[in-house]
């Protein structure tokens, strides 16, 4: 068993109040806060929808995009992104955008949140699900890491001063960038920047998983979180334990054939992106506003440790140490927020997460 410690990253905690003027943020539907456009995707897969924030000024520079979670809360994601902006002076050079993965009507009974409007004729419709993963429309077309390519495309076209996109997601939304990161394919002329907040799970890019330590001996997980000084042991996986912690989309084995099959190239994509990772401080244990009934316990998940926080400490530690060591990787956990985008993103540590300024 071949193992190696390391330090835990060092959090980074910011409490001062702001004030906040609240205009039209706390309205969770998107025809309340955004225009509608759609973006054609390749290979005739159809459309895909986007909403842009209503107010920003005419020649935006930047763009913010955020992603949905499971029950693709568009709005509400879009909301806390407008709120976020407000508070921190970034909404007039800013385009802040939202795309929404289209569902089948079957499915969307499983996956709709209020105010998002449904599927349309010629929209490209994945499952519930597989967008997260990247996987290919139902039509097997066009995955949905490639729409996402072809909506910072499509923002470079429609707003050509924009230079900078951040793309962030929360949740299920930020697996999906988690995994984005290595098979990102932006247009000339584009920089861009990934908030990956409070993901129930990671992508791994070899067999190492987590172990606790402190005091050099074993720790419980419990230990490692904002206040902890927790280090950890990277031990080898047993696949025949868990046949599937190596695998996609917790592993880089068995990735789709339709997206990049070459591993070394898709980490050092994510070894030279830009990345914060952003974790509530709260968003542990199984107390309500952890939604702890669905996070995934799987053991390939277990693997990567018990909760969100602690998993999300851990793949910060594991990229410190074996991905990108002398990247200036950032984990910034949020006071007093569980899962709950609404408090993450307009947070004071949110807020510099996002617009990577104070």
């Amino acid at each position: 068993m071949k193992s190696t410690s390391t330090f835990l990253l060092a959090s980074v905690l910011a409490f001062a109040p702001a004030p906040f003027h609240p205009l039209f943020a706390a309205d969770n539907s998107l025809d309340a806060i955004a225009d509608a456009y759609r973006v054609k995707l390749a290979d005739s897969a159809g459309d895909l929808p986007y909403f842009v924030a209503k107010y920003h000024g005419p020649t935006p520079h930047s763009a913010l995009i955020v992603l949905h979670g499971h029950p693709r809360d568009a709005g509400k994601t879009l909301a806390a992104a407008l709120k976020a902006a407000q508070l921190a002076a970034k909404t007039d050079d800013r385009l802040l955008v939202a795309p929404l993965f289209p569902v089948s009507d079957a499915q969307a009974v499983r996956c709709h949140s209020p105010g998002v409007p449904p599927a349309q004729a010629g929209d490209a419709l994945w499952s519930c699900s597989s967008w997260i993963e990247g996987d290919l429309d139902n039509q097997g077309n066009t995955s949905s890491f490639a729409a996402l390519d072809s909506l910072v495309g499509e923002l470079k076209i429609k707003w050509p001063a924009v230079r900078s996109v951040t793309i962030a997601g929360f949740s299920a939304g930020a697996q999906f960038v988690q995994h984005y990161v290595g098979f990102a394919h932006p247009p000339a002329g584009v920089k861009l920047r990934y908030v990956i907040a409070d993901p129930g799970s990671w992508l791994y890019f070899d067999s190492r998983r987590p172990q606790p330590v402190k005091n050099d001996r074993p720790a419980d997980w419990r230990d490692c979180n904002q206040q902890g000084d927790c280090s950890f042991d990277w031990v080898e996986n047993r696949n025949d334990l868990c046949p599937n912690v190596d695998r996609w989309k917790y592993g880089i084995e068995a990735v789709p054939a339709f997206l990049d099959q070459n591993s070394t190239s898709v980490r050092q994509r994510y070894a030279s992106a830009d990345i914060t990772y952003l974790e509530g401080e709260k968003d542990t244990g199984s107390a309500p506003g952890t939604f702890y009934k669905i996070l995934d316990k799987y053991c390939a998940a277990q693997a990567q440790g018990p909760y969100r926080l602690q998993r999300g400490i851990a793949y910060a530690a594991y990229d410190r140490r074996f991905i990108a060591p002398h990247a200036k990787r950032d984990l910034l956990i949020v006071p007093d927020c569980a899962h709950d985008v609404a408090c993450v993103f307009p947070s004071t540590t949110g807020r510099s997460a996002l617009f990577d300024a104070p």
